[in-house]
């Protein structure tokens, strides 16, 4: 058996995201945009929960294709509302269309959202050698600015701790405690 980090228990969504997912280095623009929008809906709530949902999401969500995102309008709102299988927050969901928007901005400007957001680490994954869960922080000085300049740039539910969240999903950071095994696998990936 393999010394995982603790977080995700014994669910099986929790374990296969752990073992596959958080912490690998991301570059594709319409993950980027999932895990962006994910991470916001998560506000308030569990991550297992929006796991559970993400299925439901990526339906409702064309997959996270940017662009059809930003087309959404009050009927999709409405539709969206009545979608039981997300988080029917009428805030998130209207900060999801108007991150959609943003993020179509930033590729503009960048030529990607990924060429803006890995920019911030020199397109390098941190690596960070945590021994214990209870070191990692829920923010840094640099989700800290992250979070200030997607603000800025009219993003929502873009907060320190979920541009934190943002970043250990999406690989910028390693977040992987030294006893997981993946810590050393994920170290290796850029």
């Amino acid at each position: 058996m393999c010394t995982r980090c603790s977080w995700p228990g014994n669910e099986q969504i929790y374990v296969d995201y752990h073992d596959k997912e958080w912490g690998v280095p991301l570059h594709d623009e319409n993950r980027l945009f999932e895990f962006l929008i994910l991470e916001g809906a998560q506000a308030g709530l569990s991550w297992i929960t929006i796991l559970k949902k993400r299925e439901a999401y990526r339906k409702a969500y064309y997959d996270f294709n940017v662009e059809k995102v930003a087309r959404f309008n009050s009927r999709s709102v409405v539709r969206l509302l009545n979608n039981p299988g997300i988080v029917r927050n009428r805030l998130k969901i209207e900060a999801s269309i108007t991150n959609a928007h943003a993020y179509l901005d930033i590729q503009d400007e960048f030529g990607s959202f990924n060429n803006f957001l890995w920019a911030y680490v020199n397109n390098k994954p941190r690596q960070n050698n945590f021994k214990s869960p209870k070191q990692l922080p829920a923010s840094t000085p640099l989700s800290d600015t992250i979070s200030k300049e997607l603000k800025s740039r009219g993003f929502k539910f873009v907060g320190s701790t979920i541009c934190y969240a943002f970043m250990q999903a999406t690989g910028m950071v390693n977040d992987h405690v030294t006893g997981c095994y993946r810590h050393k696998q994920v170290a290796k990936l850029k």
